[in-house]
């Protein structure tokens, strides 16, 4: 069984609640993709077997709880204790200590709006929550941004596999188009922040 297959039978078993533990999944352990998990959703969704709202509602419940889960895990440990966890059980869950600095310094760099587009990027999602944490950026506004990028984001997937879900070269194309967008869209921010931060130092 692949992972596909895997996701469905896990869907078709606990519906709502099976894709809010993928999710869940998916933001902790980034080899399970949001990109396979909500497409199928939707697509499922389709087919009369669940509704499209509940599919995004599950999807961004599973997303946001991992986010906060790995926010106060940032939180309330010091860097120290996370980069020894790391060095120790990171292979187990696909993450290296040079993840977590990386996503550290981006934070660190260009503020808590990368939370926001974090949650839109492939395996930045499943780190940016630990920086937040670590960095003391409040809860409330860390959600904030956090909901919004994950509304988004399984928003997007969930349609993209409701309404072309049956034609998988088409679905395939369309992710492929939009990981160039959104690359796009990120570089293009992250300039305008570190433009932003420059000039007000000058200023």
């Amino acid at each position: 069984m692949n992972v596909t297959e895997w996701i469905i039978s896990i869907m078709e078993q606990l519906g709502y609640l099976g894709i809010a533990l993928l999710m869940f999944l998916d933001n902790v352990f980034p080899p399970i993709p949001s990109e396979i998990i909500m497409p199928s959703a939707g697509y499922t969704a389709s087919q009369g077997q669940l509704l499209l709202s509940g599919v995004i509602v599950a999807g961004c419940i599973g997303s946001l709880v991992a986010a906060a889960l790995l926010y106060w895990i940032g939180y309330l440990f010091n860097h120290d204790a996370i980069f020894r966890f790391v060095d120790r059980y990171g292979k187990y869950l696909f993450i290296q200590s040079e993840d977590v600095k990386k996503s550290l310094l981006w934070f660190e760099k260009y503020g808590h709006r990368i939370v926001f587009l974090g949650r839109m990027i492939p395996a930045v999602r499943s780190l940016i929550s630990i920086p937040a944490g670590m960095s003391r950026m409040p809860f409330w506004k860390f959600m904030f941004y956090s909901s919004l990028g994950t509304i988004i984001w399984t928003t997007f997937l969930a349609c993209v596999g409701f309404y072309f879900g049956e034609n998988q070269a088409l679905m395939q194309q369309i992710f492929s188009q939009v990981g160039y967008v959104i690359i796009t869209i990120v570089i293009l921010a992250l300039s305008w922040l570190l433009y932003r931060k420059l000039k007000n130092k000058n200023i």
